[in-house]
């Protein structure tokens, strides 16, 4: 189940923060980042969006004046991806995972979801989930895919595409909102 962010959340934990916060939210994150060095930069990029020429190209960009430029930059790049870019992304979001502590029934569930989806269209799932609380994930992503599987091979390739942006997107706010060392 690729959601964002890329590491494990507390269930009580809120949604990444809209990317409309204000500027002063993001301005020593954005500073430091846009004064990493080139391969650091890249690697950043990389845990937004697993597809190499995506990372090497927002990297390269640099330096960004706000945030919003950067997610503006981020789509761009998004929507230039080629299928073996797609293809790339798709491979690097993490392995669907619960806490531990979810029912048998739940991982039971969304293991037989992913399955099916991954038969279906050969790729992972991905899905963003910002307008969800952590307790909400499990049910949206099992709603995602029950509705995603009536699509149709192409249609479905636009909507995961749409689904990388937005997550690289989120996972871009919540890198420059961690500002330095964090």
């Amino acid at each position: 189940m690729p959601v964002q962010p890329r590491h494990p959340v507390p269930a009580d934990a809120p949604a990444v923060p809209p990317a409309d916060g204000s500027p002063a939210d993001h301005a020593v994150g954005l500073a430091h980042f846009n004064s990493l060095p080139f391969a650091a930069a890249e690697a950043a990029f990389l845990e937004c969006c697993g597809s190499l020429r995506w990372a090497h190209r927002m990297a390269a960009h640099r330096p960004y004046p706000d945030l919003g430029a950067l997610l503006a930059a981020s789509d761009e790049a998004g929507y230039d991806l080629a299928p073996s870019d797609i293809a790339e992304a798709l491979a690097a979001e993490p392995a669907p995972c619960l806490h531990h502590d979810a029912p048998r029934a739940a991982h039971l569930a969304l293991r037989a979801a992913h399955a099916a989806y991954e038969s279906r269209f050969g790729h992972a799932f991905v899905i963003c989930l910002d307008a969800y609380t952590p307790t909400q994930h499990v049910d949206q992503v099992l709603a995602g895919i029950r509705v995603r599987m009536e699509h149709e091979v192409d249609e479905e390739r636009a909507v995961t595409a749409e689904e990388l942006r937005r997550l690289a997107r989120s996972r871009i706010v919540e890198l420059i909102t961690a500002g330095p060392g964090q």
